[in-house]
C-alpha cells in the first residue's frame, strides 16, 4: 500500500490552491483519434517541473514522449478493462471521500483554530483530573445530578482536600487506581478540545468548574505549566541488543559500550568512534547525527529524555539501554518550537481530525443553508411527526404506511427528498438508543442531524461542477491509480516472477554490477602511539584481538579498539591510503587516532553474483521492460502528435 501511495503522488498535487487553468485549449496529439490537449500537458509539465531531477526530462520533446507514453498505458488500461475492477472502483471512491475533506470546511474558523492550536502548543500543562461518567444523550435530569455532583467534590477540594484522594473515592476514569488522577503533561491536541480548553484557561494551581465533555463532567486542577522543549539534535552511538537472549551476548554488547564510553571518557572523538563501532549504519557514516526531533517523536521515551536532558556543559549521556539496545547520546544543538508556518500544514492536519473539528462543520453547515436554502414542508413534517410513538426508545416503532408520506419533504439544489426518506432514516436511528423526550423533540433533534447529513452528501456530491480544481485532481488520480494497477501487472510483478528474463538481462549486463576492490582485515585503532606500536609487534607474533585488547587494557582505562570484517575501498572504518595487499602495515595516523590494520585477504573488483545485487538488477530491468512495453504500444495505438500546436506550445513557454 506505501508503494502505491508513493507512485500516486507522483500524478496527483495536493497543493489545490495553486491550480490555475491554461488559457488556451488545442488538441496536441490523438490516440485512436482521442484528442489531448494542451492545457493538461501544460499544467503537468508545470506542475512536475522542480521535482524532476533528471535534466533531459525538463526538455519539452522528452517530456511530450514521456507525457504521450503515460496516455497510452492508460488507454491500454481502459481496453483492459481494469477501470472496472471492484477494487479499483472502491479505492478510488475511497480517494474522493478524503480529497473532500478539503471543501468541508470553513478556512476562516480553521485558521482561528490552527493558530489557537499553535499558541497553546508553546506551553505544555501538567494536570489531574475527576471523571464523572454521563452520556451525551443523557437525560436531563442525569446531565444535572452528575453536574451537581461534580460541584459538591469541587466545594470539598477547594476547602482543602486533597485532590489525587477525591479522584480516587469518586473518579470513574478507569486509570484512576494507578495514578489518583494524574495525567502528567500534556500540549494542544493531546486531549479532547473542550478538556483542552478548560486546561489552558484554568490557572496555576486552581481548580476548574465542571466541564462537560463526551465523556461526561470533569474537574481539572493545574499542577504546573511549562514552556514547550521544542525539538534537539543528537548524535548517538548504538550498539543493538543481541537477537537472541543469550547472557553472553547480552554481556559482550554492554562490555562493548562501555569500552567506548571510556574512550570517551578519556577524550577521544565522538564522531570518529560512532563512525567505527556504532551499530546504527543510518547514521554513524554522519559520526552518528540524527535528524532533530521533539517530544512524543521517538518510539523510545527513555530516549528522548535523555537527549533533553543533556546542556552544553555535560553534552555526552553515560550509556542506557532501551528496548533497541544501547546509547551514548551527544548534544548538537536545541532548537526552539517551530514557527507558525513551519507547523501550519500538520496543525490544520490535526484540527481536522480532532474534537474541534465539530467547530469547523458547524460553520460549514450554516453556509450550505444559507447556499441552498432548503425548505421544508410543514404539514408533511406535522404529520410525520405525529407518526412517530413512544415505541421509538424501545426500538420497536415500525414504518407506517401513508400514501402522503411519499411526496416532498424538502429539496436540496436539484434532489428532492421525500417524507418515507426521512423516516427510513428515523427507523436507522432507533439503534442509537436515544432518550430524547418528549418524541417532537426527538425527531426535531433528528431532523435537524439527518438535513446537515444531506446538505453535506449534496454538495459532496457535486463538488466536479463547484471546483474545476477537483474534478482535475480526481481525473490525476483516476488515471495514476489504472496505472499502477497496470504497471503492477505488466511490469512489476513479470520482473519479479521472470526467472530466465531476469538471468539474461543480468547476464548481459553484469559488468555494471560490480564489488569495489575489498579487503578481509583487522583495524586496530589508539589515540597512543605507543600502545598501537605494542599492538603491531603482537599481531606480528599472531596475536588475536580479543587477546591485544585483554592485555592493552584494563579495567579503568580502554586504550585500543578493534574492528574486524570485509570492507569496500573507501568504507569509513578503514584508514586512508590503506595498501590493498596482504600483511601487516605500518602505522598511520588520522586526526587524534593511530591505525595499524592486519589484511589476510584482498578481493579485487569482480562482478557480484545476482543474490548480491538483485535489488538493483530487478529495478534495471523494469526499467528496460517499461521501455519495450511503450514500444508495442505504440505499434498498437495509433499516435498522432499536432506538431504546430506542440511548437506553439514551447513558444508559449519560452515567454
Amino acid at each position: 500500500m506505501k508503494m502505491k501511495q508513493l507512485f500516486l503522488s507522483l500524478f496527483v498535487s495536493l497543493q489545490l490552491a495553486s491550480f490555475a487553468q491554461t488559457a488556451t485549449k488545442e488538441a496536441l496529439f490523438t490516440i485512436d483519434s482521442k484528442p489531448y490537449y494542451t492545457d493538461e500537458f501544460l499544467r503537468v509539465y508545470n506542475k512536475n517541473l522542480d521535482l524532476v531531477k533528471d535534466e533531459s526530462q525538463k526538455d519539452l520533446t522528452q517530456y511530450l514522449e514521456l507525457f504521450v507514453g503515460y496516455k497510452l498505458k492508460i488507454t491500454k488500461a481502459n481496453k483492459l478493462g481494469l477501470q472496472n475492477g471492484e477494487a479499483y472502483k472502491n479505492e478510488l471512491a475511497s480517494y474522493r471521500t478524503q480529497l473532500s475533506k478539503n471543501y468541508l470546511t470553513d478556512s476562516k474558523v480553521t485558521n482561528e483554530l490552527v493558530v489557537e492550536g499553535y499558541e497553546r502548543s508553546k506551553k505544555e500543562i501538567k494536570a489531574a483530573h475527576i471523571l464523572l461518567l454521563v452520556d451525551e444523550n443523557a437525560a436531563p435530569a442525569d446531565t444535572l445530578a452528575a453536574f451537581n455532583k461534580a460541584n459538591e467534590i469541587r466545594d470539598r477540594a477547594l476547602k482543602g482536600e486533597d485532590f489525587g484522594q477525591l479522584a480516587a473515592e469518586f473518579s470513574q476514569d478507569p486509570s484512576v487506581k494507578e495514578n489518583k488522577g494524574d495525567l502528567g503533561y500534556f500540549s494542544s491536541f493531546r486531549m479532547v478540545y473542550a478538556f483542552e480548553s478548560a486546561a489552558f484557561s484554568t490557572p496555576k494551581g486552581a481548580i476548574s468548574k465542571p466541564v462537560r465533555t463526551r465523556y461526561g463532567f470533569h474537574l481539572i486542577k493545574v499542577e504546573d505549566v511549562r514552556d514547550n522543549r521544542g525539538e534537539v539534535t543528537v548524535a548517538h552511538i548504538m550498539i543493538l541488543n543481541p537477537k537472541e537472549d543469550k547472557p553472553e551476548d547480552k554481556a559482550a554488547a554492554k562490555s562493548k559500550i562501555d569500552d567506548i564510553y571510556q574512550k570517551l571518557q578519556q577524550g577521544e572523538k565522538f564522531e570518529e568512534l560512532a563512525k567505527q563501532f556504532s551499530e546504527d549504519k543510518s547514521s554513524s557514516s554522519r559520526g552518528g547525527v540524527l535528524a532533530r526531533f521533539g517530544s512524543g517523536q521517538l518510539s523510545a521515551e527513555e530516549f528522548e529524555n535523555t537527549a533533553f536532558a543533556l546542556t552544553l556543559e555535560n553534552p555526552i549521556s553515560a550509556p542506557f539501554q532501551t528496548r533497541f539496545g544501547w546509547h551514548i547520546v551527544k548534544l548538537i544543538e536545541k532548537h526552539a518550537l517551530k514557527s507558525f508556518d513551519e507547523m501550519k500544514g500538520e496543525l490544520e492536519s490535526k484540527v481536522g481530525k480532532d474534537d474541534r473539528s465539530r467547530l469547523i462543520t458547524n460553520s460549514l453547515n450554516d453556509k450550505l443553508q444559507k447556499k441552498y436554502a432548503p425548505k421544508r414542508e410543514a404539514k408533511l413534517y406535522a404529520l410525520l411527526v405525529k407518526s412517530v410513538t413512544a415505541d421509538f426508545y424501545e426500538s420497536k416503532w415500525e414504518l407506517p404506511t401513508n400514501a402522503a408520506f411519499a411526496g416532498k419533504l424538502v429539496g436540496i439544489g436539484s434532489k428532492v427528498i421525500s417524507g418515507n426518506d426521512f423516516l427510513g432514516y428515523l427507523k436507522d436511528q432507533q439503534k442509537a438508543g436515544l432518550k430524547i423526550k418528549p418524541v417532537a423533540s426527538l425527531v426535531d433533534h433528528l431532523y435537524k442531524q439527518y438535513l446537515e447529513e444531506q446538505l453535506s452528501k449534496y454538495y459532496t456530491d457535486n463538488l466536479e461542477q463547484e471546483f474545476p480544481e477537483f474534478a482535475t485532481v480526481m481525473e490525476e488520480y483516476r488515471d495514476g491509480l489504472l496505472l499502477f494497477d497496470l504497471m503492477e501487472k505488466e511490469i512489476w510483478e513479470k520482473s519479479k516472477t521472470d526467472t530466465l528474463g531476469l538471468n539474461s538481462f543480468f547476464e548481459t549486463r553484469k559488468f555494471n554490477y560490480l564489488w569495489k576492490n575489498r579487503l578481509d582485515a583487522l583495524v586496530v585503532s589508539s589515540t597512543q602511539e605507543d600502545v598501537i606500536k605494542k599492538a603491531q609487534k603482537m599481531l606480528k607474533k599472531g596475536i588475536g584481538a580479543e587477546k591485544i585488547k585483554e592485555a592493552l587494557n584494563t579495567k579503568d582505562k580502554v586504550v585500543v579498539m578493534t574492528n574486524s570484517g570485509t570492507f569496500e575501498e573507501g568504507n569509513d572504518a578503514l584508514p586512508k591510503n590503506v595498501p590493498f595487499q596482504v600483511g601487516l602495515t605500518g602505522i598511520t595516523k588520522e586526526g587524534e587516532y593511530y591505525f595499524i590494520t592486519s589484511i589476510t585477504k584482498v578481493l579485487p573488483s569482480t562482478p557480484k553474483t545476482l543474490a548480491e545485487c538483485k535489488g538493483k538488477v530487478i529495478n534495471d530491468y523494469q526499467q528496460f521492460l517499461e521501455q519495450k512495453w511503450v514500444d508495442d504500444l505504440k505499434a498498437e495505438f495509433s499516435v498522432q502528435i499536432n506538431q504546430a500546436v506542440f511548437e506553439a506550445v514551447k513558444n508559449q513557454l519560452k515567454k
